[in-house]
């Protein structure tokens, strides 16, 4: 069994998928299809920066997903492998998920760039600058992280926001608390804490005013039915109904990204192969996840070639 996975934030960069454009009329056609739905130049932004303006969140998230979509329109095209036939799950990492939901057919590319666009502005919204912040905790598993985010807290926000895999957990909320817990990481036997370069405190409660204007905008848009099941963020489990997605995909904004409790499952569920679409960031997790099985990652022509012929 095979599951198709793809990036969060933070895999964006000056020049992703130009070389792609360059070299295929199907990720050309995706990256024009995305500038025409939010009506701008979001191709431009992401072949030639300016570093600063691919970085806010409301660019960098539809640019992930763009550039995922792109490779997989190239593997459907010109590969000649659908989807639907060769994955038996789709799963992605925060505002992977709605990459992975176009991927399935409950979103079109359109859609799912404004809803990302929207989900960009408004998580940025929601929090004034320099109020709220992340950290990685690298050396820590789910209790120590939990345990250090209790006690960091002090009548604040702190909150783990991703659990990635079983040495890196991801802490969310206030920036005091933040930085408390940044301070206390040897306390709690954690190897290292680290600020994250973040422009608002993602996956804590902290998100709420942009949850309600996810609620808004997928009652307006909602998902339709999938050709593949979804594993989800905040259950780690299978859904395929398309109202209960709208409702994980609110709650995801201020919930916990579980990927390293969904990678345990989806392979508890048979799968053997993850290939991860439009990024090389989820493979070295699902590694240190789980043992015995294949991850290929997909991300430029000489990759997506590879892919097919072992497909």
């Amino acid at each position: 069994m095979r599951a198709f996975v793809f990036p969060g934030q933070g895999s964006q960069k000056i020049g992703m998928g130009a070389d792609l454009a360059a070299a295929s009329p199907a990720a050309r056609a995706v990256f024009e299809e995305v500038d025409d739905a939010l009506g701008q130049k979001l191709s431009a932004i992401m072949r030639e920066g300016p570093e600063e303006a691919l970085t806010l969140t409301e660019n960098a998230q539809p640019a992930i997903m763009a550039v995922a979509i792109a490779v997989l329109r190239v593997l459907e095209q010109e590969g000649g492998i659908a989807l639907a036939e060769k994955a038996d799950f789709v799963a992605g990492h925060s505002l992977g998920e709605y990459t992975a939901l176009c991927a399935a057919g409950a979103f079109s590319l359109a859609d799912t760039a404004r809803l990302l666009k929207l989900r960009g502005q408004a998580m940025q919204a929601a929090v004034p600058v320099g109020i709220g912040a992340m950290c990685a905790l690298l050396g820590a598993d789910l209790v120590k992280a939990q345990a250090l985010a209790d006690a960091a807290a002090e009548d604040e926000v702190c909150t783990v926001a991703n659990d990635n895999d079983p040495g890196q957990v991801v802490l969310s909320g206030h920036k005091a608390a933040i930085e408390r817990a940044v301070a206390m990481v040897k306390e709690f036997e954690i190897k290292r804490g680290v600020l994250l370069p973040v422009s608002a405190p993602f996956h804590c409660p902290l998100m709420q005013p942009a949850a309600n204007a996810m609620a808004a905008a997928l009652e307006a848009t909602p998902p339709g039915a999938l050709t593949v099941p979804l594993y989800a963020n905040v259950t780690a489990a299978m859904v395929s109904d398309p109202s209960a997605i709208q409702r994980l995909l609110i709650e995801q904004v201020t919930g916990r990204v579980r990927w390293r409790e969904s990678v345990i499952a989806m392979k508890e569920a048979g799968v053997e192969q993850f290939t991860e679409l439009g990024g090389k960031v989820l493979g070295p997790m699902i590694g240190r996840c789980v043992t015995d099985v294949q991850v290929t990652s997909a991300l430029t022509m000489a990759d997506i070639e590879s892919l097919a012929k072992g497909l």
